[in-house]
């Protein structure tokens, strides 16, 4: 019971102290929307809504929780407040669970924004909700261990940040937002392959638009795999260079 009070206390400390601050809003919501606006107002034949909403929901995602954690992990580090976290009588796992449940929830938020502006302009029937949730889900779990990982590899609040545009955009490119997979160099596709966005977007866009290239089975199993391998690198790295 006491490692559960002492998660919902990280938790809501986090909540109050970080979330809902101008650089989250601005990279989470406000910089995809603008980014999603660009590539419809460019297109010559206006492509639908509902097309650029898998897009929109997986940058969303993507960029509000890893600006979250990458960032503010950093700064708590600096001011040593996160070793009296490690100090603390629980196991390191509940702790790093307390400090990227906030993100998750944060990116789920983020995600289904674009969807409820999106449901003005729009008609969002036809769209497979329970697939298109776990997409969701799956993503932000990944998205933030991948910026819980660059936490961990920083020492520095701008290097979080370098780290952080340095595996963004070029995710953006690969992952089939903006160019098809199957349209990519043989050597860039295979890259695509390795990322986990790759994968979220493709889960995305089965649901909402029915074009996956993979099916759901496969999607949700990778960002599974993606989410281990990304939650024992961070682990690792915080036992490396913080505790021992």
């Amino acid at each position: 019971m006491k490692k559960w009070i002492a998660f919902w206390n990280i938790l809501k400390k986090d909540m109050r102290t970080y979330y809902l601050k101008p650089p989250n809003i601005s990279w989470g919501i406000i910089f995809p929307i603008s980014w999603t606006l660009m590539q419809y107002i460019r297109s010559p034949q206006r492509v639908e809504i509902k097309e650029l909403l898998p897009g929109l929901m997986a940058m969303s995602i993507l960029f509000g929780t890893t600006s979250m954690l990458a960032v503010t992990i950093t700064f708590e580090r600096r001011s040593r407040s996160f070793d009296r976290l490690l100090l603390a009588p629980i196991s390191l796992s509940v702790l790093i669970l307390a400090k990227i449940s906030g993100a998750i929830l944060f990116g789920v938020l983020n995600a289904f924004l674009p969807v409820a502006f999106a449901s003005f302009f729009t008609d969002l029937t036809g769209i497979k909700w329970g697939t298109a949730t776990i997409g969701v889900l799956l993503t932000a779990i990944n998205s933030t261990l991948l910026g819980l990982l660059i936490a961990t590899s920083a020492k520095e609040v701008f290097e979080a940040q370098t780290f952080s545009n340095f595996f963004r955009f070029p995710m953006l490119f690969l992952c089939g937002l903006f160019i098809p997979i199957q349209d990519l160099p043989g050597i860039l596709k295979a890259i695509s392959f390795c990322l986990p966005l790759t994968y979220g977007t493709d889960m995305l866009k089965g649901a909402i638009t029915g074009s996956s290239l993979m099916n759901t089975e496969i999607c949700a199993s990778m960002l599974l795999a993606f989410a281990a391998l990304l939650f024992y690198l961070s682990q690792r790295n915080i036992k490396k260079r913080w505790i021992l």
